[in-house]
């Protein structure tokens, strides 16, 4: 049977084929769609960790215990696991474990484009990367078999491009696989430095005998064609080059780590001129160079974004694509931004009313950093904001802590937050943190979260008490506002930031997507009474529009009906009261 499917979609649909019966994953784009898609498979356990760190470990323990397991995380989320996937490149598995890294060139989703083939080096794990939707799907299978026949956990790496892209899947039966016993062995599975040596001999013996079978894989295959050039590249960039040059010679790479010396020597041998194209980091290119083979590559195409066939066309046929698609004018810019209605608008409004240093955090309100709000100054990383607001006090002084607060979503508080709040506690911080509870994890799509108390398959469970957590933590003050009222939010910031002590402020307001009664109240503006000011449109609201013009006295405000939900922001911020509730 075949069926469209996108490359998460085959990925989810390779693993359940190949017998796996556990799956875990914190939701991060582009890999988010794996594990939502294997959980509504019959007769399998796939889960919501917290982080991808537990995401990681919980895969490893369904290893040990024989299940074939299926970890899935973007790339940036293989940084919170590298720690457990590091030392479970040593133990090796019992049943084979797959860890999928969706990685992002051009950063549609992201706050970097690192590549994560430089996980399978430094880890010593094989990386598998496919080209389309089918292979997605075989070679997840495959890699199954790889990671028991060599014991070690196998990388699945895919990009933005492959995750989200459709193409057509031949799907076939699932496997049935007995779950092999669970036999005791410290000397394998505890990594005291004594076990960890006699692990690492292990890991090289492995490493060693997936360099031979890099040679002979049918992964890895070279298509012969014009020999006046050849083409040495892998996953989505290998459709790139098929697209715009059919008839050029093409290793095609599958296996990326180990690559396979004495193919890529053939293969070289039998063109005038040898290129590499692969996004991001020279990996593929740099090992050829190592062999002291002429390459051309990055000195051709960019170490930074997202590749295309216009971008290899012109690179490598001369072709000028500047104007390919009648786009010579400026195209107006279209910057993301908060939805209408959402509770986030009225914390930034707030914070920047205040001029508060605001440390930022991974989510959709990383978006209040941008105009018109501009009311965030740093965000790192998922997590960061508690322990950036903490080291910006103490390299400052305990009175610019009283201007310091750091803002995290529900689930990114959960995710990474939890721990650096102790921090605070321990290390006698004095910074506010405000936790934007919209009780879901929205950036992503929605997903559930611990503090949701519904699990991956929408079951109820219990629901984590986020004030009885940060109270347990040592946090004397909380409070729970609604962020959408902005005098009660401004009131509860004046109080906490004069303490000499750290303070927690829960902003709680569903976010705006989740289905809910529509908003009683409905808004218009009188437009006798408004004057332009402008306000309201400084919220950045997409349900306000401000008609210019020339005449001054023509400059109005109104309410795009389409997109406002009637959250009453806009009312609150007009000092003129041209904001009013439609009577009757």
């Amino acid at each position: 049977m075949k069926e469209l499917m996108i490359g998460n979609e085959a990925i989810a649909r390779g693993a359940f084929e190949a017998g796996a019966t556990v799956a875990a994953a914190y939701p991060g784009t582009p890999s988010t769609e794996i594990v939502s898609s294997f959980a509504k498979f019959p007769g399998v356990y796939a889960e919501w960790a917290p982080n991808e760190k537990v995401a990681m470990e919980v895969g490893a323990g369904a290893s040990i215990g024989g299940a074939r397991t299926l970890v899935a995380m973007k790339h940036v989320g293989v940084n919170v696991a590298a720690d457990p996937l590091y030392t479970f490149s040593y133990t090796g598995v019992n049943g084979g474990l797959v860890l999928v890294s969706a990685d992002d060139p051009g950063m549609h989703s992201s706050q970097n484009e690192q590549d994560n083939r430089g996980y399978g080096i430094f880890a010593k794990l094989p990386v598998i990367e496919p080209a389309d939707s089918q292979e997605a799907l075989d070679y997840c299978k495959l890699s199954f078999e790889l990671s028991e026949q060599y014991d070690t956990p196998v990388m699945l790496r895919i990009t933005t491009r492959l995750a989200h892209s459709q193409t057509l899947v031949e799907t076939g039966e699932p496997q049935s696989r007995e779950l092999p016993a669970y036999k005791k062995n410290a000397a394998k599975y505890v990594m005291l430095p004594g076990f960890a040596k006699g692990r690492h001999i292990e890991v090289e013996k492995h490493m060693l005998g997936l360099k031979e079978y890099a040679e002979t894989t049918p992964l890895n295959r070279i298509e012969w064609g014009d020999t006046d050039i050849g083409i040495i590249t892998s996953g989505i960039c290998y459709q790139y080059v098929k697209e715009v040059m059919p008839d050029v010679s093409i290793l095609k790479l599958g296996l990326v780590n180990p690559l396979p010396e004495k193919l890529i020597r053939s293969f070289a041998a039998g063109v005038k001129r040898l290129v590499v194209v692969e996004e991001l980091e020279p990996v593929i290119e740099n090992f050829v160079r190592t062999l002291g083979i002429k390459v051309e590559g990055k000195e051709l195409f960019t170490l930074l974004g997202e590749y295309s066939p216009e971008l290899i066309e012109e690179k490598l046929l001369g072709v000028d694509n500047s104007d390919k698609f009648g786009l010579s004018a400026q195209v107006p810019g279209r910057p993301p931004v908060i939805c209408a209605g959402c509770p986030h608008r009225g914390v930034f409004y707030t914070l920047k009313r205040m001029k508060l240093t605001v440390m930022g955090d991974i989510g959709c309100y990383t978006l209040g950093a941008i105009a018109p709000l501009e009311a965030m100054d740093a965000c790192i990383c998922m997590g960061a904001s508690i322990g950036t607001a903490l080291g910006l006090e103490k390299a400052r002084g305990v009175d610019y802590g009283n201007k310091v607060v750091a803002v995290i979503g529900d689930s990114t508080f959960v995710h990474s937050g939890i721990t650096a709040l102790i921090d605070v506690v321990y290390n006698q911080g004095t910074s506010t943190v405000l936790i934007l509870d919209n009780e879901t994890t929205a950036m992503t799509g929605h997903q559930d979260h611990p503090a949701t108390g519904r699990t991956i398959r929408r079951e109820p469970t219990q629901r984590l008490d986020l004030e009885q957590l940060v109270r347990a933590i040592g946090i004397q003050h909380v409070e729970v506002v609604d962020p959408l009222n902005l005098e009660q939010l401004q009131a509860a910031l004046e109080t906490e930031l004069n303490r000499r002590e750290p303070s927690v402020i829960i902003c709680r307001r569903p976010c705006v997507l989740i289905p809910h009664e529509p908003a009683r109240e409905k808004y218009y503006i009188d437009q006798e009474i408004c004057n332009g000011c402008s306000v309201c449109i400084r919220l950045g609201c997409t349900g306000l529009v401000y008609l210019d013009s020339p005449v001054k006295s023509e400059r109005k405000a109104i309410i795009n009906e389409n997109s406002c939900v009637n959250c009453g922001l806009c009312a609150q911020v007009c000092k003129f009261d041209a904001i009013k509730v439609v009577e009757g």
